[in-house]
């Protein structure tokens, strides 16, 4: 066990540079998902403690709530989803526009 740890392994003292930088030991990138490059959020609990969250990037979230066609691109699901909208609002206009005859 390094001289940065204690005695569970959850505690680490690491430096920060001139510009503000830390670098997160890999046990605990490793351990809470962390990649690299990654991103990461400081948040300041009610206690005052500074906690650092991993933030998931984007390719994570896509395609998380999808349901149904997950074979072809979510961007051809898309635009076929957006054509249908436009055609039904076609139909709906000319349920409703008066005659030309009249």
């Amino acid at each position: 066990m390094s001289s940065n740890t204690n005695s569970n392994g959850e505690e680490r003292v690491v430096s920060v540079t001139e510009k503000g930088q830390a670098t997160i030991p890999k046990p605990l990138r490793e351990k809470h998902g962390i990649p690299t490059p990654g991103r990461v959020k400081f948040v300041e609990n009610e206690d005052g403690e500074i906690v650092v969250r991993p933030v998931g990037s984007m390719r994570e979230f896509r395609g998380l709530e999808r349901s149904g066609d997950t074979e072809r691109p979510a961007t051809a699901v898309l635009r076929e989803s957006r054509e249908r909208d436009r055609r039904d609002a076609d139909e709906t206009v000319e349920q409703f526009a008066p005659d030309e005859d009249e």
